[in-house]
């Protein structure tokens, strides 16, 4: 599952939003026939144009990660257009509705948040490896 969403506010406040994102682990469910199992794996943060961000994690903690961002009000009344524009360049989808249970602690003072959209990623299965036929999210 990948999160695009994109950061403003102070520089030193976002920097410090971004590594608390990077230091959040997931579980991460796997299955091998009717065998099921969770590891915990370390989230990702990668850059794209246009100081866009995408934070990837498990499409289990969408929720939680979608409460977590989307608790700061759009500032920007950006159109449906553009938002529409960005999405397909970036080929990405709309937010889904989400449950507001949970949410991180992240540190987002005087940090706001535009989330753009979300991209699904396929199913894998490990073919080598400590994990060999367990199938998962290819993250």
């Amino acid at each position: 599952m990948h999160i695009a969403f994109i950061p403003y506010g102070k520089i030193s406040e976002v920097d410090l939003l971004i590594r608390d994102m990077s230091a959040q682990k997931h579980k991460l469910p796997m299955t091998k026939g009717s065998e099921k199992k969770v590891i915990w794996i370390e989230s990702q943060i990668r850059v794209l144009p246009f100081g866009i961000y995408e934070y990837i994690c498990p499409k289990e903690d969408i929720d939680i990660v979608l409460t977590t961002l989307k608790t700061r009000v759009n500032r920007y009344n950006l159109s449906n257009f553009r938002w529409g524009m960005l999405r397909k360049i970036l080929q990405l989808e709309k937010v889904p509705k989400f449950e507001t249970k949970e949410k991180y602690l992240w540190l987002m003072q005087h940090v706001g948040m535009l989330v753009v959209g979300v991209r699904y990623d396929d199913e894998v299965t490990n073919i080598e490896g400590e994990y060999k036929g367990w199938t998962h999210e290819a993250i």
